[in-house]
């Protein structure tokens, strides 16, 4: 306890420095960001708000026409969320689960996250929520699948139900209507757990790949880039013959994932290194090109150089720059299209679950934002959806945005809060 206790003094110390230096006057957005240059952190900024939740009535801020009610509440941090064909909407509740800290950065670190709800034991199921008389509140609740390894992306195709667990992918026989898997799946994939665990998975279009989402083990390569084989990648497989394949590298941590209806192309968010600075990289929102390098750990937003790396400079060369910067640590991770007419006042384009991250002075994100797009490509500032999560002073946060989806009615949005332990249900006034 006396060394956690030393540790936690430490990083606050830091925060405090940082804060008397001031923070930057702009947040690094858009497809041409103003990224300040890097400066690297001797003892990385550790800050994180106390989770308290929700209570008494307190609800998020919506946006002007928007209002929200809580879909579905009590769940142990929900994390990932799949609408069914029949409306039934699917809830990952899962949690971080640490290892033993080897430093003394690491037991600071975790005694912030136990505080923040960020990391403990996890519920590792699925649960099924239906709202069966259609007002906007599941009034049904069953166990869908038990005893997973830290599930999180889910997908259905036919009748087959595929589950992202942090060690790989396993499917199961699904029954149109079913409240609850048989069996314990099938074991198609395996991934290396542990690092940044989620395993997000989205279908194409037509059907017949799977492709998930693996971060990175470290922050930039700090055991070794053999220990990050098959990571920071997301991974393609075909459902027909059980092939996998990297389908796109040098993604830090890809999480959520959408298809671009007007050009078919694939989209994700991705969190950037930590150790830089608030701004610095920018977390972002990117089209994916198959075969493609996004730079990690040797470089980030294109050709920037990470001179904390040993460089690859072919790998450097051939970096492809993202479509769209989200500011810094701002830990976006769900990720949906949203067509237009779904909520009034906003048109088509990307609905974006910011959690927050640790590594800043002034923290950002903890809010739902959407992102224009026209012609297949983002066409304006991001806008809020959601925002009220965190406490004015920093120091509390009521909940924490993470996956988000479509609702079964096709005019709401689902967001899933795991400090809260809410589903949201977002619609028009």
């Amino acid at each position: 306890m006396e060394l956690i206790a030393k540790a936690t003094a430490l990083v606050g110390g830091t925060v405090a420095r940082l804060r008397r230096m001031g923070t930057p006057a702009h947040q690094a957005l858009g497809p041409r960001p103003q990224i300040p240059d890097a400066k690297a952190q001797g003892i990385m900024t550790l800050k994180m708000p106390v989770a308290r939740g929700w209570k008494d009535g307190h609800v998020p801020t919506c946006a002007a026409g928007l209002r929200v009610n809580a879909f579905a509440s009590g769940l142990d941090h929900p994390r990932w969320i799949e609408v069914l064909p029949n409306g039934d909407v699917l809830v990952a509740e899962s949690k971080e689960q640490p290892g033993p800290p080897k430093t003394l950065m690491d037991h600071a670190a975790q005694a912030t996250m136990r505080r923040a709800k960020a990391i403990g034991v996890s519920a590792n199921r699925v649960s099924l929520l239906r709202d069966a008389d259609g007002d906007g509140v599941a009034e049904i609740r069953e166990a869908f699948v038990e005893n997973q390894n830290q599930p999180f992306g889910m997908a259905l195709i036919g009748n087959r139900f595929y589950l992202g667990n942090t060690d790989g992918i396993v499917a199961f026989d699904y029954a149109a209507g079913a409240t609850s898997l048989a069996g314990p799946g099938q074991k198609l994939v395996s991934f290396k757990p542990h690092g940044h665990w989620t395993r997000s998975l989205i279908v194409s279009p037509d059907g017949t790949r799977i492709y998930a989402g693996v971060g990175s083990l470290s922050n930039i390569g700090d055991q070794g880039m053999e220990a990050e084989e098959g990571r920071a990648a997301i991974w393609e497989l075909d459902v027909a013959t059980g092939k996998a394949r990297i389908f796109a590298s040098g993604l830090r941590n890809a999480v959520g994932m959408a298809w671009e209806p007007t050009t078919g192309t694939l989209w994700t968010v991705v969190n950037e290194r930590d150790g830089l600075g608030d701004e610095t990289p920018p977390d972002y929102l990117t089209s994916v090109q198959e075969g493609g390098f996004y730079g990690w750990p040797y470089s980030y937003w294109g050709s920037t150089v990470d001179d904390r790396v040993p460089q690859d400079k072919a790998l450097v060369a051939r970096a492809i720059t993202p479509d769209y910067a989200l500011g810094g640590h701002t830990a976006s991770l769900g990720l949906c299209w949203m067509p237009a007419g779904t909520l009034p006042g906003f048109g088509e384009g990307m609905v974006i679950g910011q959690h927050g991250s640790w590594n800043r002075a002034k923290l950002s994100g903890y809010k739902l934002i959407f992102v224009p797009f026209a012609n297949g490509a983002p066409s304006g500032p991001p806008r809020d959806i959601l925002t009220g999560f965190l406490s004015g002073d920093e120091k509390v946060a009521y909940g924490r945005p993470v996956g988000v989806a479509i609702g079964p009615d096709r005019k709401s949005l689902l967001m899933a809060d795991d400090v809260g332990d809410v589903i949201w249900r977002v619609t028009g006034a």
